[in-house]
């Protein structure tokens, strides 16, 4: 059946368009907790530890969400899914606001639901792509991934909207924000023509994707990719204000510019996808990522050799960030792309866990950040090694199959 007669005209742009506010919507709201960290350390008087599980728990949970609403995104699809997650999310944006600010245990409980906003990647991945063909779902979803960018509204806003109004201010205005996108996706969001619920129970389908050899490859190049460009964009800060000297204002500045320019690559790493395939594209990307990391291992001058590794590698992870997702689309059974996709959603969210922490170690050990950038630089190599053999096995066979 041709995608004219399925698709009408302009509707899968709109789909797409709207998929992709609503991700940036969600994600604006998850990411609400960590520019107010320091306030909330100065007014509850926080250690740092606690200050940093507060940033963490609606970061761990909405990673860990992400598996099973991928499988609930199979069952039910993205018009459903979409509005609810929002609706959902609106609760713990509120209980924080107006009543959960007073104490530690009450953000963390708020956190904890807050994480929910973090799983709507996986509701986006499956719907966007059953909307466009083959030759189009990589730039399609990487399109879609630029939702990621409601984590920069967050940190563009929070801390000025409270400074302007009150502590609630920022909460109230994107639980108004949420409520409106709710509205509008439950009325206006349409599951691709000819989509169907899978017959599978949502356990049984995730069971079947665990076993499916691209799912636990995918994760591991989605950790790689996605898990490196969370990491920078957390920790660039302090490694450039610690190896450079840089004041905090400058260090922040550098780390938004890293990450507008990974935001900005993900769509090309979709479109180069779909031109040449996602395996030349990928393994493209951590050969740079290894070299990039290998040249800051030495901490060369920031101006300009170290700027421009910094800036080549976040051009890098944001195209392979991209190019993972195409991946996906194009290897993964289309009935279990949701349940893939929470998988390897999660494995990108909580691989960027792990980056600050060797690093923030080896710093503490040895007083260089040298170390840590060299395993950084072993990883992507290792990755790329995976891609080129493994994984581009994996893919080929796919592809056998379906032209048969």
């Amino acid at each position: 059946m041709s995608t004219d007669t399925t698709r009408p005209a302009g509707r899968p742009m709109v789909m797409l368009a709207l998929a992709t506010v609503g991700f940036a919507v969600n994600f604006w709201a998850w990411a609400l907790l960590s520019p107010l960290g320091p306030r909330f350390k100065e007014l509850l008087g926080l250690s740092a530890a606690e200050q940093a599980l507060l940033v963490a728990v609606p970061v761990i949970v909405g990673s860990l969400g992400r598996i099973p609403v991928g499988a609930l995104t199979d069952r039910y699809g993205g018009r459903v899914m979409f509005p609810l997650i929002s609706a959902a999310t609106i609760v713990p944006v509120l209980f924080i606001g107006v009543l959960g600010q007073g104490s530690l245990v009450a953000l963390l409980v708020g956190g904890f639901f807050l994480g929910v906003g973090g799983t709507v990647f996986a509701v986006g991945v499956p719907f966007v792509s059953a909307w466009f063909p083959p030759e189009r779902r990589g730039l399609a979803i990487g399109v879609f991934g630029m939702g990621m960018g409601g984590t920069a509204i967050s940190a563009l806003t929070t801390v000025k909207l409270v400074r302007a109004g009150d502590s609630a201010t920022p909460f109230l205005l994107t639980a108004a924000v949420l409520a409106v996108y709710a509205v509008v996706a439950w009325f206006v969001l349409r599951d691709a023509p000819g989509r169907t619920a899978p017959a599978q129970s949502s356990m049984a389908r995730l069971s079947a994707a665990v076993r499916l050899p691209i799912t636990w490859q995918a994760c591991v190049l989605y950790a790689v990719a996605f898990g490196g460009y969370v990491a920078f964009s957390v920790y660039l800060p302090v490694y450039l204000q610690s190896a450079y000297g840089l004041e905090q204002a400058d260090a922040s500045d550098r780390m938004a510019g890293f990450v507008i320019l990974a935001v900005a690559a993900r769509p090309v790493g979709g479109w180069l996808s779909d031109r040449m395939g996602a395996i030349p594209v990928l393994a493209g990307v951590f050969a740079i990522v290894a070299l990039c990391a290998s040249v800051q291992a030495f901490t060369p001058p920031l101006m300009m050799l170290g700027t421009a590794a910094f800036l080549i590698m976040a051009a890098s992870l944001g195209a392979g960030s991209g190019a993972t997702f195409a991946l996906v689309a194009a290897a993964a059974p289309a009935d279990k792309v949701g349940s893939v996709t929470g998988l390897v959603g999660a494995a990108g969210g909580l691989g960027g866990f792990v980056p600050p922490l060797v690093m923030g170690a080896v710093y503490g050990r040895l007083g260089s950040y040298g170390v840590g950038l060299a395993l950084l630089a072993m990883v992507s190599a290792l990755t790329l090694l995976l891609t080129v053999t493994v994984v581009r096995a994996t893919a080929q066979r796919r592809q056998e199959v379906a032209a048969r």
